[in-house]
């Protein structure tokens, strides 16, 4: 296995997860907490989301998805372009309100996007350093596993939610 299918099966995983996490619920189901404080399956999914957008269109030196194919117009939600989520208090957890079909519409675009950038990375590539602000700076290789790591963690917390909201309302 080449460095580009290792990460496009890293990517897969999230997708798959992602939409375990989505497909069949309402946008009520998505936009529930299981605590006043809760981060929603609709946030979690647009943050991860957005990370991913944020990061490869960083990393690839492209456009992001969410402002270049109108995804931020359609979800009008009432932040900056540029917000990803990273810090959101409560209130703008629960202001992240969407049915599925344009949640996984937007991770779809992203996803695709996403493989299209990763699918010729070689292994000389994962060396480039795309991000001076760190020290060490962060290389191609590190931050694309942060990425995977992260949309992990969140899918993981969707399905976990998912698993809670379905054992409650039986």
């Amino acid at each position: 296995m080449n460095s580009a299918a290792l990460l496009v099966d890293g990517f897969g995983r999230i997708e798959e997860a992602v939409n375990q996490a989505v497909e069949g619920l309402s946008e009520e189901q998505l936009a529930a907490r299981l605590d006043p404080d809760a981060n929603t399956i609709a946030w979690l999914v647009w943050h991860l989301t957005r990370v991913q957008d944020d990061h490869l269109a960083d990393a690839f030196d492209s456009a992001q998805v969410w402002t270049a194919d109108g995804w931020r117009d359609r979800f009008g939600l009432p932040f900056p372009a540029e917000a990803t989520g990273y810090g959101f208090h409560s209130d703008q957890v629960a202001a992240v309100r969407a049915p599925a079909d344009l949640l996984l519409g937007y991770f779809d675009a992203v996803h695709t996007r996403t493989r299209r950038h990763i699918a010729s990375v070689t292994d000389e590539d994962l060396d480039r350093v795309v991000d001076t602000r760190w020290t060490p700076h962060v290389t191609l290789g590190v931050r694309l596993v942060s990425v995977i790591a992260d949309c992990h963690q969140h899918a993981g917390q969707a399905a976990f939610v998912r698993g809670v909201l379905e054992r409650t309302h039986r």
